[in-house]
């Protein structure tokens, strides 16, 4: 009895690390707390063409004249990124004017 037991014993100390490597070895699956987002500071300039993906998180301006912006032409509309002020073709998403908010 004593010799099983023993036996058992030096068999359960020799396989703890084979063990302990094979669970460290499986894929761990990270827990995402918290997304964080990451903005990049784009600098317009005239003659960009905007993605239909970046117009469509744009806001319109329609009261221009609070921000004083002059009335846009036919055919284009202000939008408003950030602080900073487009004045963009309302079909083809061209840039004709920006105005950078102050820093």
């Amino acid at each position: 009895m004593k010799k099983i037991f023993a036996a058992l014993l030096s068999a359960s100390f020799l396989l703890s690390p084979v063990v302990v490597s094979q669970a460290s070895a499986a894929p761990h699956h990270p827990v995402v707390v918290e997304k964080k987002v990451v903005v990049t500071r784009h600098h317009w300039s005239k003659g960009y063409r905007l993605s239909p993906a970046e117009r469509r998180r744009m806001a319109d301006v329609h009261d221009y004249r609070r921000y004083h912006l002059r009335s846009p032409p036919h055919g284009y509309r202000w939008v408003r990124v950030d602080n900073d002020y487009l004045l963009v073709g309302i079909t083809s998403g061209i840039i004709s004017s920006f105005i950078a908010a102050n820093r």
